[in-house]
């Protein structure tokens, strides 16, 4: 994978900081930067995509604009399903879109896979980047690539399965390279890896394939199931929902 002249991009388990920084960076600028980017609010058009799993074949769709995502799947070629969440400072509302209606989503769904997938509602909402407090852990190589280790804990009351979620990115490129997920006693419950990158416009990379793997969190981790995300290049594609 070649990160030569990437610039900030992000698509559901990516995310991309616009600088990176000579002294110890600051990791709250750096998930803002990931969250609000440039790139962000000029991926108007969707990206296109899908999980498989095994047999497992479901496109997705992906929109982005600011602090606001949609994403879309259909499940065994039936309708899709229309998701929007709304993100405030330490807020996280999920919604679906239902018949035009826009229907709170209950919090104790998000944990639910995705069409039977590895990626769970909260997964595809990204919603541990949206988590305040983000702590500077240091520097570790992924992949024999440099990268800044994040810490981001979950708030106080809010739902989910991840108690502390891991994030890293690049030292240069500021791109997010891995996400592993942990529950309330420090066992591994998810890793996102990704795996290959695409070049969307001149200078401007985004996520082409991402793996999702669920672990056991009483077993060091070990992988249990995995999933891969891919998309292919944007293309005007009208939503089918309010966004």
């Amino acid at each position: 994978m070649n990160f030569k002249s990437i610039l900030p991009a992000l698509a559901v388990a990516a995310a991309f900081v616009s600088t990176a920084h000579a002294q110890q960076p600051d990791a709250q600028k750096i998930l803002e930067g990931a969250r609000m980017s440039a790139t962000l609010t000029k991926l108007d058009d969707g990206l296109n995509g899908n999980l498989r799993k095994g047999n497992i074949n479901v496109p997705i769709t992906l929109f982005l604009k600011g602090k606001d995502i949609q994403f879309q799947f259909s499940e065994n070629k039936g309708p899709w399903r229309i998701f929007h969440m709304r993100i405030g400072d330490e807020d996280f509302n999920l919604f679906e879109i239902i018949e035009g209606k826009t229907v709170a989503f209950p919090a104790d769904k998000i944990v639910q896979p995705v069409a039977g997938t590895d990626l769970t509602y909260e997964d595809l909402a990204l919603r541990f980047f949206y988590w305040p407090n983000p702590q500077f852990e240091g520097q570790e190589d992924v992949g024999g690539e440099p990268c800044y280790k994040i810490r981001v804990n979950k708030p106080k009351g809010s739902a989910g399965r991840y108690e502390t979620v891991y994030v890293w990115v690049h030292t240069k490129f500021g791109a997010f390279m891995r996400i592993r997920g942990h529950d309330k006693n420090g066992g591994l419950v998810k890793e996102f890896q990704v795996k290959d990158v695409m070049k969307v416009a001149d200078n401007v990379w985004t996520l082409r394939t991402m793996q999702v793997a669920t672990c056991d969190p009483n077993n060091e981790g070990r992988r249990l199931s995995i999933t891969d995300m891919t998309f292919d290049a944007p293309k005007k594609v009208a939503p089918r929902g309010v966004r």
